[in-house]
């Protein structure tokens, strides 16, 4: 893969589909720093630990959340409970450095506030091209084309897609006939994850 000139957006056809692990390997194949700008379920532990756990390249750095709320559920939910309101223009890159990943919280149409905004009004904002990881399940064809379509429809750019868990027959050869957005490779589910895991598949991927 060619380094982007941009920080990347990672996000998901949904929920639970391999978004930080997929951020830990871009990270340390091109030796980017980390954010994720949302954070909810503060209490099960931080997708920014996840990171500091399983990245190991030289100087890697993970930036602190925007905003971080302590109920897993939906950033808008969460929030409300807490008594705050997320806002998008308090949300701004923390450094002027390219060379960083950016995690999103769910899949595009996430609400994250009462304003209609989601997951998409972000990364619009923050005006990064979007990698979009999608999980191996029966149906996954459908979420793929619909999140692809929005993200057309919005006019942001795909720099390609990650697949994660074991290959359905014709999954993804579809997807790209019918959209052209390119496969960047493919994520196995790992038995074990570390620091080794990650860096030992991020050297694969180079060769």
């Amino acid at each position: 893969m060619k380094s982007p000139e941009t920080p990347l957006f990672v996000t998901g056809i949904g929920t639970d589909v391999g978004k930080t692990i997929v951020s830990a390997i871009l990270c340390e194949y091109f030796g980017f720093d980390y954010w994720k700008p949302i954070q909810t379920g503060k209490n099960l532990g931080t997708d920014n630990d996840t990171l500091k756990a399983l990245v190991s390249h030289n100087n890697f750095k993970s930036y602190p959340e925007a905003y971080l709320l302590e109920k897993p559920l939906s950033p808008h939910a969460a929030a409300k409970i807490e008594n705050k309101n997320i806002k998008l223009n308090q949300i701004q890159l923390p450094t002027n450095d390219s060379n960083l990943i950016i995690e999103g919280a769910g899949g595009l149409l996430v609400p994250i506030n009462d304003n209609n905004e989601t997951i998409c009004d972000l990364i619009i904002g923050l005006k990064c091209p979007v990698v979009l990881v999608v999980k191996e399940y029966l149906g996954n064809i459908n979420h793929t084309l619909l999140s692809l379509a929005c993200l057309k429809q919005k006019n942001i750019p795909v720099f390609g897609i990650v697949y994660v868990g074991d290959e359905l027959p014709e999954t993804s050869s579809v997807i790209e006939n019918m959209t052209g957005i390119k496969t960047l490779f493919r994520v196995p589910l790992f038995s074990l994850l570390n620091k080794d895991t990650i860096r030992k598949f991020a050297l694969e991927i180079q060769k």
